[in-house]
């Protein structure tokens, strides 16, 4: 490995044990091998390098999404099943989903960081919708991000909350999905949202 991939190494076991906030630079080195000039050649600065390394941390950890998916595209046995392997991503005390409330938080402090995940979440999103509608995620319109990717998005920080606040109470997959099947009966029953 180069310089480059040692400081993304470094800076993901950075982020693991020590967040965005508490992660300097130097930690950075020290895990890397590396030196401190070589952050700001390869990537810029230590926020930028911090975003990265953050990144290639959750498209490691969305592969576990793809895992064992059952179901139809779009039914709520797909639903079910995709947000069982969601939240078993979230079950561990160290989970890296932790990293994400810390920007939820501290996001203004890091500017940099926050900017760069708020652009990766777009495609977070439009990933979620392709594995829970089916196809491919290069074919996801636009408008399906906007709307049903946003909306997947805004259930996964949700739930990302609850299981780094409460695990013990935190919803499991089969109570989402029984909560977005009432949802649908309702809606259907009185023509609308309930």
């Amino acid at each position: 490995m180069g310089h480059r991939e040692d400081l993304l190494e470094g800076a993901k076991r950075c982020l693991l044990a020590k967040g965005f906030v508490r992660t300097t630079a130097r930690d950075i080195v020290k895990e890397s091998g590396t030196n401190l000039a070589s952050i700001g050649y390869h990537y810029g600065s230590k926020d930028a390098l911090l975003a990265q390394a953050y990144v290639a941390l959750v498209e490691g950890v969305s592969d576990a999404f793809d895992g064992d998916v059952r179901g139809e595209p779009g039914s709520l046995e797909r639903f079910a099943s995709v947000w069982s392997n969601i939240i078993g991503t979230m079950r561990r005390p160290d989970s890296l989903w932790r990293l994400s409330m810390e920007i939820v938080v501290m996001g203004d402090q890091m500017p940099e960081v926050r900017d760069h995940l708020a652009r990766a979440q777009r495609e977070g999103s439009r990933g979620l919708v392709a594995l829970l509608t089916g196809g491919r995620e290069e074919e996801v319109p636009e408008e399906a991000v906007d709307t049903l990717g946003s909306f997947y998005t805004t259930l996964m920080m949700g739930v990302m909350a609850q299981w780094t606040f409460d695990p013990k109470t935190a919803p499991e997959a089969e109570q989402l999905t029984e909560g977005l099947r009432l949802l649908i009966e309702a809606a259907g029953a009185t023509g609308g949202a309930p």
